[in-house]
């Protein structure tokens, strides 16, 4: 079958027409990948805009503090000094007067101990005194008397604290007792105190005088 010129012609211009459109596509894909190309390297220089300006920002604040601590007030400086001065010397008085007031308690304990032993010889002789006399004895003026001086003076020394150790019939504690003698008896236990020769004291639990005693073996 033998094809016109005109549909021969026909045929031509759209094969053309079919090559035009691709290369038309072609172009608007390039133009695309250009497009976004471009965006993306607008956005990263944003992007580095962003930063130089925060770093820039942040130059300037610094400068800002410096500049501020430049035109801090000299006298600023000189009453802080002062000021960590001040404190020093508080802090060093405080310790002062802790160290003080512990040296003073110290030297008081020292003194009424002191007192203290030296009143413990006549409380002795109080107690002896009591023990070689009769009961019919007891009963006159002067040992009632005797006997008030006696207890009022056992009364102080409760209020200062100071208490009798206990010993008779005890073990024998090395820490509160002084064994002076030994003696063999075998109607008690082994170690304990059968005598008493001097009674001990303690004050404020502390041991001022010990008991001397005699301790069975």
């Amino acid at each position: 079958m033998k094809v016109s010129k005109k549909e021969e012609k026909k045929k031509q211009a759209l094969e053309n027409e079919k090559v035009d459109k691709k290369e038309e596509q072609k172009c608007d894909g390039e133009k695309t990948d250009e497009n976004n190309a471009e965006s993306v390297k607008t956005q990263a220089d944003n992007a580095d805009a962003d930063e130089t300006e925060a770093a820039s920002d942040a130059e300037k604040a610094a400068d800002a503090d410096n500049t501020e601590n430049k035109k801090k007030d000299p006298r600023d400086a000189v009453i802080e000094e002062l000021q960590d001065k001040v404190k020093r010397q508080m802090a060093e008085f405080d310790n002062y007067r802790k160290r003080t007031d512990k040296e003073k308690s110290a030297m008081f304990e020292m003194g009424a101990s002191d007192v203290i032993k030296k009143l413990l010889p006549i409380v002795d002789n109080f107690e002896r005194g009591f023990k070689s006399i009769t009961d019919e004895e007891k009963e006159t003026p002067f040992a009632k008397g005797m006997d008030m001086v006696y207890k009022q003076t056992m009364k102080m020394l409760d209020d200062l604290d100071v208490k009798p150790i206990e010993a008779l019939g005890l073990e024998f504690n090395p820490d509160i007792h002084n064994a002076v003698m030994h003696v063999d008896d075998d109607s008690v236990g082994e170690n304990i105190i059968v005598e008493e020769f001097e009674k001990g004291y303690t004050y404020r639990e502390t041991v001022i005088r010990h008991s001397m005693v005699k301790v069975a073996n």
